[in-house]
């Protein structure tokens, strides 16, 4: 057997460089996802502290400089990294594999080296890092930002030849750079829908940060009082006659009309009647009443809570585009609408707006929001509809004012008329629909 040469001394410091070049790759790639995973506001507010952060706003604000340069420097880097392992770690392993008597030992020993330095590569210069960007990135973007800042400066001969092609390549295409970072409305419910599975909020807090949003856009007359359930004092009336309604009412502020609750004239507090009858002065209703904002009934929510803020009473009249009087609106009527009605509040404190049996079977008010019904089956509304409660959707439905017993199917739900006051529907039974169930009207 012929003797083997003598081995080369394997090159340790090559290894080291190797090692240094990956740690090196791995700091490009956790820095580029980490200012691009970051989010602005958090950066804005770390950048008061911060001058990493103030680096990473700066670039973000030009993605397309920004990629530029991570590019440059992690091809360079790849680019490094090949050269050393294939040519000066090939070589010292294939001998080794020849020493071994491995047949074809010098290519195995190149193919060794890249495969060995890839996958390292791979691992250590790829995942781990951008595992790590994910986890925390406007902290490790502050970290490492003002390094990838003079990076640009450095090399920005070579970014600005990279950015000013890759912008060709979008004008050719017919196609923008520019990002549109518009945040929809389902977007943030997915979000918060994220964050209750993951047990960030509880079940309540979903509920109402959900209700602001869907309530945002949505007419005022959606929450009101209707008109049928406004409870009112006739100014014309009688003290026995006042004294009887005021305890009747069910909140403080009440409006004052005369003859008719279409001829709303102001609104008094509950609080000043009590005070002039307790000290014994003559009751003069015009003389406590305030004016009250008039809110068209087309007016979204959230602009209505600012009306009801400025107001000098914080009761809305709502009228229609004919000057039709509709309901009335309280700030009681918003949070209510965001986190459903309080018990005090439900007349009888017996006949809550939903009931559920054990089989999944509902009960639903007529009115009840068409929205709080949308969230508890679980089916989105149409954002143009034009009613706002249950019996709004069910008429919606039907086109007609419909009988006791009266059925329809929708969103896979089965739908019955239980109870009709008059023209008004007081009650909806709600069950799964499946195959057996009767034919949707």
């Amino acid at each position: 057997m012929t003797p083997h040469p003598p081995l080369t001394p394997f090159p340790w410091h090559d290894c080291l460089l190797l090692i240094a070049l990956i740690a090196f790759n791995g700091l490009f790639a956790m820095s580029e996802l980490a200012i691009i995973s970051s989010r602005r506001p958090k950066l804005e507010a770390m950048a008061k502290t911060r001058k990493g952060a103030s680096a990473a706003l700066a670039l973000s604000a030009h993605p397309g400089r920004f990629l530029s340069t991570m590019q440059v420097g992690i091809t360079g880097i790849s680019t490094l990294a090949g050269a050393v392992s294939g040519e000066t770690l090939g070589g010292p392993i294939g001998e080794r594999l020849a020493a071994m008597d491995v047949p074809n030992a010098m290519a195995w020993g190149f193919t060794v080296a890249i495969v060995v330095t890839t996958y390292f590569s791979l691992i250590a210069g790829e995942l781990v890092p951008k595992q790590i960007a994910l986890k925390a990135p406007e902290q490790i973007a502050a970290f490492t930002a003002i390094p990838v800042l003079w990076l640009s400066r450095l090399t920005a001969p070579a970014v600005w030849l990279l950015d000013k092609s890759s912008a060709l390549v979008f004008h050719l295409a017919g196609m923008t750079r520019e990002a549109h970072n518009q945040v929809t409305a389902e977007e943030v419910r997915l979000t918060i829908t994220e964050a209750f599975q993951a047990g960030v909020i509880e079940e309540n807090e979903r509920q109402i940060i959900s209700g602001v949003i869907r309530l945002a856009d949505r007419p005022v007359r959606e929450i009101m009082t209707p008109r049928t359930e406004v409870g009112w004092l006739d100014m014309e009336a009688d003290i026995p006659t006042l004294s009887k309604n005021l305890a009747s009412m069910p909140h403080s502020r009440m409006p004052v009309a005369i003859g008719s609750v279409d001829n709303i004239i102001g609104v008094v507090h509950s609080r000043d009647i009590v005070r002039v009858l307790m000290r014994g002065e003559k009751l003069d209703i015009k003389r406590l009443m305030r004016p009250a904002p008039i809110v068209p009934d087309q007016t979204t929510v959230m602009a209505a809570l600012d009306s009801l803020r400025l107001a000098e009473v914080p009761l809305g009249l709502v009228h229609d585009e004919y000057g039709h009087f509709e309901g009335v609106v309280a700030p009681a009527d918003l949070l209510a609408a965001m986190s459903g009605h309080f018990v005090s509040d439900v007349e009888g404190r017996n006949d809550p707006s939903i009931i559920e049996d054990k089989e999944g079977h509902y009960i639903l008010s007529g009115s009840l929001s068409a929205d709080q019904m949308a969230d508890k089956l679980g089916f989105e509304l149409d954002e143009d509809r034009d009613y706002a409660t249950v019996a709004g959707f069910a008429l919606s439905v039907l086109r007609h004012l419909p009988k006791i017993g009266e059925y329809f199917t929708s969103n896979g739900w089965l739908f019955e008329i239980l109870d009709i006051t008059g023209h008004k529907i007081e009650k909806v039974g709600v069950s799964k629909a499946d195959g057996e169930n009767r034919e949707e009207n």
